[in-house]
């Protein structure tokens, strides 16, 4: 299938409230086959530019596309996916190698700039999703549309509300779970690639988080390829039966030469480097990997994920950053919020995950099953 890609992107302050649009027509009768827009939270225009591209091409993907025309009206993206330019800004590596990775899947693409005038229908929809974004509801729900009940979440403390601002659609219902403890938690050490075990106290909180999934239909269970999620998840599957399947994208971050390192240690040795990292999430730890980088691999999970598993219910277990990014993109907040939210170990928190990205949040850091005895100051 021949199609033409058309996408943009636009941040109302730059970096400030930022979305993307992106339209898929057929390449020989001009007709409309998938729009796609969303917000993005506080974002620059490159960013945005980027997630309308990505976004225009899993929709062709999606369409069973083989032959793409890109078509936008950023010069920078255009030149950096043609590989005219080298990208410098290490923000813009994770989402041009997330569109190269769906160029490959999609085999014959071509890019081609063109003038904004050009490029008038995506970067409608990119502004109509800032508009929405602003007045806090989704693009895909209009204000003539009756708006669904959200199902009920676990017992247990969660947000409340009437459900105004529900997406339309059936959700695939996400029950995030973080790893038990582990020898580095109570320290709170930095953890991240390297690969510790559950303690004792590790394992029966996975076991007391599994126990609230007794006499539920539960159609999956995913876990990080972790050890620590690993063990976590296992408890999970002999709860509810079934196997766990492992997805490399809910890995923690990998906190490179800050792995096993406290708080206090990382302050004294790399004083600049902490003080940057805290002030912008792109900055990466040294010879470590950015929170941008974990939000760009968690939103591709998140995207298989609610295709994959629309109307029913998963268990994913995964660690603090991968679930601090799926909840932050639930809830289309800034990345620095990513700073703000605490998780504890062995702890639950729930996203409905709507087509076209959309995400409602529904239980966040539930610790109700934890035992005063089970409570950790998790790290």
């Amino acid at each position: 299938m021949r199609v033409v890609i058309e996408a943009d992107g636009g941040s109302r302050g730059n970096p400030g409230p930022a979305g993307f649009g992106a339209v898929v027509r057929d390449a020989d009768t001009g007709q409309v086959l998938r729009e796609v827009a969303a917000g993005i939270g506080v974002a620059s225009n490159n960013v945005a530019e980027y997630r309308g591209l990505i976004a225009g091409l899993q929709a062709a993907l999606d369409l069973g596309a083989d032959d793409v025309e890109v078509r936008m009206d950023s010069l920078l993206v255009v030149n950096q996916m043609s590989g005219v330019w080298k990208i410098k800004h290490e923000a813009m590596r994770p989402l041009a190698t997330e569109a190269a990775a769906l160029v490959r899947r999609l085999g014959n693409v071509r890019f081609g700039h063109v003038p904004r005038a050009q490029n008038t229908h995506a970067d409608r929809l990119a502004n109509e999703a800032m508009d929405d974004a602003a007045l806090g509801r989704s693009w895909e729900q209009r204000a003539d549309v009756p708006i669904p009940e959200p199902e009920p979440a676990l017992t247990g403390t969660r947000a409340t509300g009437s459900g105004w601002g529900a997406p339309r659609g059936t959700p695939a219902h996400a029950f995030l779970l973080r790893h038990g403890e582990t020898s580095l938690s109570p320290e709170r050490r930095f953890s991240g690639r390297g690969d510790p075990e559950l303690t004792d106290k590790g394992i029966a909180q996975a076991r007391a988080a599994a126990a609230r999934f007794v006499g539920r239909e539960i159609v999956a269970v995913v876990s990080s390829p972790l050890r620590r999620a690993a063990q976590t998840a296992a408890a999970v599957a002999d709860v509810v039966g079934g196997i766990v399947i492992t997805d490399d994208d809910l890995a923690e971050t990998d906190f490179g030469d800050w792995e096993g390192h406290t708080w206090a240690e990382i302050q004294a040795q790399w004083p600049d480097a902490l003080a940057q990292w805290l002030k912008d999430p792109s900055v990466a730890p040294p010879g470590g990997e950015s929170f941008v980088s974990v939000f760009a691999r968690a939103a591709r999970a998140r995207e298989r994920l609610a295709a994959a598993y629309s109307g029913g219910t998963i268990v994913v277990v995964s660690h603090v950053t991968p679930i601090k990014a799926l909840l932050r993109e639930a809830l289309g907040a800034p990345a620095q919020a990513v700073y703000r939210i605490y998780l504890e170990t062995g702890s639950l928190s729930a996203i409905d995950w709507y087509a076209g990205g959309a995400g409602v949040v529904k239980l966040l850091n539930d610790t109700s099953h934890l035992g005063t005895d089970l409570m950790t100051g998790s790290g």
